[in-house]
């Protein structure tokens, strides 16, 4: 076997205080990274040339007045999601309402909200699903500037309001000034 052409070098065999160094090293790396972060970034838009304008946070669903008839009963919030809607830049919520009932499955109401033309809170721009409808909503997303859910229903009366045996994916879009509505899938038995 013919030796090495160029001699062992100190650094080619590592040794405890090697690792030590290279551990403090790589720690003083990483807590210096951590001191030197930039500020908390903002999202600013403008509107129609009045300057840069704050995005403000998604309206606060519990703080609305739904158009929802409970006959003295609360109004539940079951669920509720955020997104930008009309494409403004700023986010709406939409929020799956219903009266608080001791028992049973009682229907909801799908509601997009925005944010109160004066005072903090939000109000109701529109309403997607009406609790007369019978329906129940399940699955809600906000998805690239659209509203998605299941909604749950009753083929007939006789089926107990428990158990709903139809469900149809579907999906709403702003277009034209106002929410279309989209099936996603026939309506199907489950």
């Amino acid at each position: 076997m013919q030796p090495p052409a160029v001699p062992d070098l100190a650094h080619t065999h590592a040794r405890p205080v090697h690792w030590l160094a290279t551990a403090t090293a790589m720690a003083a790396v990483v807590a210096a990274a951590g001191l030197l972060q930039p500020g908390p970034a903002t999202a600013t838009t403008t509107a129609s040339g009045a300057g840069p304008a704050a995005v403000r946070p998604a309206p606060d669903a519990s703080t609305a007045e739904y158009p929802l008839e409970c006959g003295g009963a609360p109004v539940k919030i079951a669920q509720r999601a955020s997104g930008d809607l009309d494409g403004d830049g700023n986010p709406e919520t939409v929020a799956v309402v219903h009266c608080e009932a001791g028992s049973g499955t009682p229907p909801h109401a799908l509601y997009v909200l925005t944010h109160a033309k004066t005072g903090p809170g939000a109000r109701v721009v529109a309403t997607l699903v009406e609790a007369g409808l019978q329906k129940n909503v399940a699955d809600l997303a906000v998805r690239d500037g659209a509203v998605a859910a299941t909604l749950l229903g009753y083929s007939s009366p006789d089926v107990p309001s428990c158990c709903p045996d139809e469900q149809e994916r579907v999906s709403w879009r702003w277009k034209g000034g106002s929410f279309v509505r989209s099936d996603q899938s026939d309506a199907r038995s489950v």
